[in-house]
């Protein structure tokens, strides 16, 4: 079985990675106040829906609605129906799990998922980490503990059941994918979430209240289409980096999220302080989201790069 190569571009990556760390730093905030009015598998549907209507519509467009997907063998058909499991399973229980917890701790606890993925580049599609690189992984995997430990015994109650929730999301997130970068041999990556976003939406739609969406005042209406937006920007950019650069790289920028979000988390309570309560962070907290970020910046740049 041939394996997917990226294609080298790593300036390119290394964007589409920024990207999708920004759009998944100020999620969680738009998740946590939606929910006060939208419970979680109506939420999820919609961005499921939303996402898989723009991206049919585009690849409609471009002549590609059926066609990429003629030539998938029995075996690839149930690689991209396996994959779009996980991430609706991913979907599912981080939004679970941010209800329990606050919009940072989630965040820096889904960083378990990059981790996986990046672990699971080396062992799957043979990547090779530098000595500095796996220097950066343990900093990042130090700080998550530091972080954890202190969030655990400051919160205690729900924090556990929402780190449990958050824990679960990333397992599955990191399977997802690596099967979606596998997929990339004989699909294109709108090809594949197009598909994915489809069947999630299916899936959702018996157990998902969509009544409920029009009774949302402007505020909770206006970050519900966030969200939606969100789904295809942070996916769209996540996977066309996959395509230009590895998965290790690419899961080492990701570890960022969990500083941009407690920026975001401040930024949006000094705008309106009822929205959102402000994260709680002691010196174990900060020195792990610290950590966290030096991990990330060493294991995403101490590496030779092929030129572009």
């Amino acid at each position: 079985m041939s394996l997917h190569a990226s294609s080298g571009r790593w300036r390119l990556g290394l964007l589409l990675a920024l990207v999708t760390a920004a759009c998944w730093a100020t999620l969680p905030v738009a998740l946590k106040i939606t929910l006060e009015q939208v419970d979680a598998i109506t939420l999820t549907w919609f961005r499921f829906l939303v996402a898989a209507l723009v991206v049919g519509a585009w690849l409609s467009w471009r002549g590609q609605a059926a066609a990429p997907y003629r030539a998938l063998s029995p075996r690839h058909w149930g690689m991209l129906a396996v994959a779009g499991l996980l991430l609706l399973g991913n979907y599912v229980f981080y939004l679970l799990g941010v209800q329990y917890t606050t919009p940072a701790n989630a965040q820096l606890l889904i960083q378990l998922a990059p981790l996986l993925m990046a672990l699971g580049g080396i062992l799957v599609f043979r990547e090779r980490f530098a000595a500095g690189q796996w220097l950066g992984l343990a900093l990042i995997v130090g700080g998550l503990l530091l972080f954890f430990n202190e969030q655990q015994g400051e919160r205690g109650g729900h924090y556990a059941r929402g780190a449990a929730l958050v824990v679960l999301a990333a397992i599955v997130w990191a399977a997802y994918a690596l099967l979606q970068k596998q997929l990339l041999v004989r699909l294109s990556s709108p090809a594949i979430l197009c598909a994915i976003y489809a069947l999630s939406a299916l899936l959702l739609l018996p157990f998902a209240t969509p009544s409920r969406l029009l009774a949302l005042d402007g505020l909770h209406a206006a970050l519900l289409g966030y969200c939606a937006l969100n789904t295809l920007v942070a996916y769209g950019a996540f996977a066309e980096a996959l395509a230009h650069w590895e998965a290790s790289r690419v899961s080492a920028v990701l570890a960022t999220t969990p500083i941009l979000c407690v920026g975001a988390v401040a930024a949006t309570h000094a705008v309106s302080p009822t929205l959102i309560a402000p994260e709680r962070l002691g010196a174990a907290g900060w020195i792990g989201a610290a950590l966290v970020l030096a991990g990330s910046a060493a294991a995403s740049l101490l590496a030779k790069r092929r030129p572009d």
